[in-house]
């Protein structure tokens, strides 16, 4: 068995970058109840919705791509009529997210996805993908997809695969660190030094 090392140039971050699809509705799965509400968010504020992306995945997993966005390229995917943005809310509060793309003609990509660390392990993952299913299966496409990566939480490869997608392809993904270009605190994903 031959193995390979690729140095990553200083200042940057790797990830494996899985891509995971399913090409029907997988039965519907039992969920425990969750006192949370989905809302959905036609037209988002910029700064709501990056306060609630940093929360979500900006400060453990190094989720990074929107917010080094500018306000018109932000702007023209969250206000998108075909960009569904949802919020999981609790007692008002903003907890988790899901943003469901249309914007390929017969698929739906699977955007963003995530609860805040005060929801994990609540059951709020299942009860939420099992909307997110609902919600993109109810719309004529032939395919659903995600992608997740190694930057973000090592639960989410195994949990949408649980929710019925196979994974078809891998990529290696190089990018400039977030927190050594100022769009991510310099504290954030403590898992990975910065180099």
């Amino acid at each position: 068995m031959k193995s390979e090392f690729w140095d990553v140039p200083q200042g940057q971050i790797a990830a494996i970058v899985t891509h995971l699809q399913m090409f029907e509705r997988p039965e519907p799965r039992v969920v425990p109840d969750v006192a949370a509400q989905l809302v959905a968010h036609p037209s988002p504020d910029l700064e709501w919705y990056r306060d609630l992306f940093m929360r979500v995945g900006g400060q453990d997993w190094m989720w990074f791509s929107r917010l080094g966005m500018d306000d018109a390229e932000l702007r023209e995917i969250l206000h998108n009529d075909a960009v569904q943005i949802y919020s999981v809310q609790v007692d008002g509060r903003d907890e988790g997210m899901l943003e469901l793309d249309f914007r390929h003609a017969g698929e739906c990509e699977l955007g963003y996805f995530g609860l805040t660390s005060a929801m994990v392990g609540t059951g709020a993952g299942r009860w939420l993908m099992e909307h997110a299913l609902t919600l993109a299966w109810a719309k004529p496409i032939k395919r659903f997809h995600v992608h997740t990566c190694t930057l973000d939480s090592p639960q989410a490869l195994p949990f949408y695969m649980r929710s019925g997608f196979t994974a078809y392809a891998r990529q290696i993904e190089i990018a400039d660190d977030p927190r050594k270009i100022g769009v991510l605190p310099a504290d954030s994903t403590p898992q990975l030094p910065i180099l």
